[in-house]
């Protein structure tokens, strides 16, 4: 879901800010999920080519073939038939012969900073996959210096190949009733918001212990947790999260809210107190980005992509000292939600500023990259 909404999300910012300078070409198989393709029709403007040779079916012959032949010829051609001057390569490689620049986007380097939560063959998946597009000369793009800074460290790029480009999301005003919203999640007036994904490395566990130590104190917190609950890598987390809430006593507190509407996402970000998130690890973090365009007060663990992406404009704490976030939960005040909403205004003309200048840079990486340096 990460990197679909990435997608969409850069083919608008394209479309509305730089449609001048550059004509993205999505290419999809026939089989491509309905609901996904219906993401991608809404985007306004895109135009959409469908060939065979980018079916699911074909995927492993043809990362077989890049690999030892060095180019998918299938796709070569195809790219080649609609005259494409730069390929972007998400989670995808075409060979390290193949004679289009290509840039090969990096969400993150999870897989080296926090190598225990891999096992061994999800973690050789992911490095050799980075290695080949390394050796294959890639234009390499990431969304944070900090990222940029470690993927120097273990693979030693040049400077003219690593790209930084902080990606934005689009933040349209949405109306709602904000008593029925409370109703509808059985919520009180004053609540945080934490809409992360329940995966090992985003640290549910610091958000359930401040639960706890506050209650501890009299303190009766909430927390509004949305967000798929499975983790591929250990199916066990999630009954784990479980059990520490029941040993913290703080089921009323920390309220789990499951998947939710995205439209719901944004309006319960709009009427927290804040935005939480205790993530250990992020390339650059949506959510995060969600709330500066919004302008609500965000409560971040303290790791170097969340000061860099949120400045000054947050409240940090250690990851590992739950004590910290419950004072800082404690000392927080109640919001005004009907300011929120009148600042919406506000709200759109940030976005839309971060999107235009998401755009830009992207852009000024295809130039670069096609210049084959």
């Amino acid at each position: 879901m990460g990197g679909l909404n990435y997608q969409v999300n850069l083919l608008s910012a394209l479309l509305e800010f730089e449609n001048q300078r550059v004509e993205p070409i999505l290419f999809l198989g026939d089989d491509v999920a309905i609901d996904v393709l219906e993401r991608f029709n809404a985007v306004d403007g895109l135009k959409i080519v469908h060939s065979q040779v980018f079916n699911r079916s074909q995927k492993k012959r043809r990362l077989l073939k890049a690999i030892v032949t060095g180019c998918d010829a299938g796709a070569l051609a195809v790219f080649k038939m609609h005259k494409i001057n730069v390929v972007f390569e998400a989670a995808d490689f075409y060979g390290w012969r193949f004679n289009i620049p290509t840039i090969a986007w990096i969400p993150d380097l999870q897989h080296r900073m926090l190598r225990h939560y891999f096992g061994f063959f999800a973690f050789w998946k992911r490095e050799i996959g980075f290695r080949m597009q390394v050796y294959a000369k890639r234009h390499i793009m990431l969304s944070s210096n900090d990222a940029a800074k470690d993927f120097q460290r273990f693979y030693k790029l040049s400077d003219e190949r690593l790209h930084v480009v902080n990606f934005s999301v689009p933040v349209r005003p949405v109306k709602f009733d904000v008593e029925a919203l409370l109703a509808k999640y059985n919520l009180p007036r004053h609540f945080f918001y934490l809409p992360n994904q329940f995966w090992q490395h985003k640290n549910h566990e610091c958000v359930i212990k401040a639960l706890g130590i506050a209650k501890r104190e009299g303190k009766d917190i909430v927390v509004a947790v949305s967000g798929n609950h499975e983790d591929s890598r250990d199916p066990d987390y999630f009954p784990k999260l479980l059990s520490l809430i029941a040993a913290e006593s703080v089921e009323e507190n920390f309220r789990l809210l499951g998947m939710i509407p995205y439209d719901d996402v944004q309006a319960l970000m709009l009427s927290a107190a804040a935005l939480i998130n205790p993530s250990r690890f992020e390339g650059w973090s949506t959510t995060v980005e969600e709330a500066k365009s919004l302008g609500v007060e965000m409560l971040l663990s303290d790791i170097n992509v969340h000061r860099e992406q949120a400045e000054q404009n947050a409240l940090f704490f250690a990851q590992d000292k739950p004590s910290q976030l419950a004072k800082k939960m404690s000392g927080l005040p109640s919001i005004s939600i009907d300011e929120r909403i009148g600042n919406l205004k506000g709200a759109a003309e940030r976005s839309e500023l971060f999107m235009s200048r998401f755009a830009d840079k992207f852009t000024t990486v295809i130039e670069a990259s096609a210049k084959k340096i």
